[in-house]
C-alpha cells in the first residue's frame, strides 16, 4: 500500500552518503513479516552519515530506528517520516581485554559468539536474545537469568541535533526492560564487561540456552518474541494460559500453543490482526486475574 502523503518529504531531506528509499516496504525487515511501508527508509553508511543527517534534518520530521525487527510490529498504515535501518556498517564487534564493544547493528547472537571465541564469559545470555545490541540497550534485554545491566559499561548515542553522547550506568537508568535514555536518541554502540573463562564451557552454556529456546519457544515461524512484559512476581505466559488464551486466533494471528506469550503470524495476518489479538489477550487476562499486561513488543506506525 502507499502512504497517504504528498510525496515531498524526500526532497527536503539532507544529502547523505547512504541511501534513501521512498514508500519503502518494511514487512520483509520485520520478523512478523507484515505491516505497512516507511514514508522514507534511510540506510546510513555509519556514524558520520547519521551525524550529517541529523545536523541538517528539520526538527519536525518524525524519525524511527529499527534493527532486525525481532521485537517490532509495524502497523498496516505504515510509518510516517524517516525510518532509519541500522545495518552492516553498525555491526562491528571489537574486544580489548575483558571489554566487548559492539555496534548497535550487531546481533546479540554475534556478540555472544565473539565473546566465546575470545574465551570471555558473562555474555552467553545474549545467545537467547533475538535482535541487535541497539535494541538490547534500549530495553535492557535479558534472558536466562541475566540482562544487559549486569554487564554494561558504557554506550554511545546520537541525539536529534547530531550530538554524540557517552552514557554510563547512571545515565542509562536501567530498570526491568527499559532505560531512561530519551526515546529519540539512537544508540550507536555499547561496551560490556566479560569474565575470562573456558571456551568449551562457554560454548556448552550457549548450546544449553539455544536448546532451551528451541524446546520452549516457537522457532522458525513469523513471530515477534515475547509479547508482554512479566508483571512483578508473575509470569506473563502463565497469566495468559490461566486465562484460557493459549491457541486463541484472530484471522491468521494466533497465540502460540508452545509458548503463549508469543503471537504468531500463521499466514497472511495483518498487523491489525496481531495487535487486536494482543489486546484481546490483555482484556481477558485483566478480567481473569486483575493484572494488566504491558506490551513488550514495540508497535509503530499508523493503524
Amino acid at each position: 500500500m502507499m502512504l497517504a502523503h504528498d510525496m515531498t518529504l524526500l526532497k527536503t531531506l539532507p544529502p547523505v552518503k547512504g541511501d534513501y528509499f521512498e514508500n519503502a516496504p518494511l514487512a520483509n525487515l520485520i520478523w512478523f513479516r507484515t505491516g505497512g511501508p516507511a514514508e522514507v527508509l534511510f540506510r546510513p553508511t555509519g556514524d558520520n552519515d547519521l551525524k550529517t543527517f541529523f545536523e541538517a534534518l528539520a526538527p519536525e520530521v518524525p524519525v524511527t530506528v529499527i534493527g532486525v525487527g525481532s521485537n517490532l510490529l509495524v502497523r498496516d498504515g505504515g510509518v510516517r517520516g524517516v525510518v532509519i535501518k541500522l545495518g552492516k556498517p553498525f555491526g562491528n564487534i571489537t574486544i580489548d581485554g575483558d571489554l566487548v564493544t559492539a555496534g548497535a547493528g550487531a546481533t546479540d547472537v554475534a556478540v555472544a559468539h565473539s565473546a566465546q571465541g575470545a574465551s570471555l564469559s558473562g555474555l552467553e545470555f545474549l545467545r537467547g536474545v533475538p535482535g541487535t545490541i541497539g535494541g538490547a540497550l534500549r530495553m535492557n534485554a535479558g534472558a536466562y537469568g541475566a540482562e544487559v545491566a549486569d554487564v554494561f559499561v558504557a554506550a554511545t548515542a546520537i541525539d536529534r541535533t547530531g550530538v554524540t553522547h557517552t552514557l554510563g550506568p547512571d545515565e542509562m537508568g536501567f530498570s526491568y526492560r527499559q532505560t531512561n535514555v530519551p526515546p529519540d536518541w539512537i544508540f550507536l554502540s555499547g561496551t560490556f564487561r566479560a569474565i575470562p573463562g573456558d571456551k568449551k564451557t562457554i560454548q556448552e552454556k550457549m548450546d544449553e540456552i539455544q536448546a532451551a529456546r528451541e524446546a520452549t519457544q516457537p522457532m522458525r515461524v513469523k513471530t515477534g518474541g515475547s509479547t508482554f512484559k512479566n508483571p512483578d512476581g508473575e509470569k506473563a505466559w502463565k497469566l495468559i494460559e490461566d486465562a484460557g488464551c493459549r491457541g486463541l486466533k484472530i484471522g491468521a494471528a494466533k497465540v502460540s500453543e508452545k509458548h503463549c506469550n508469543f503471537l504468531i503470524n500463521t499466514g497472511e495476518a495483518s498487523a491489525k490482526n496481531l495487535e487486536d489479538l494482543g489486546e484481546a489477550v490483555r482484556r481477558t487476562v485483566l478480567k481473569k486475574s486483575g493484572v494488566s499486561l504491558k506490551w513488550e513488543i514495540e508497535r509503530i506506525g499508523d493503524a
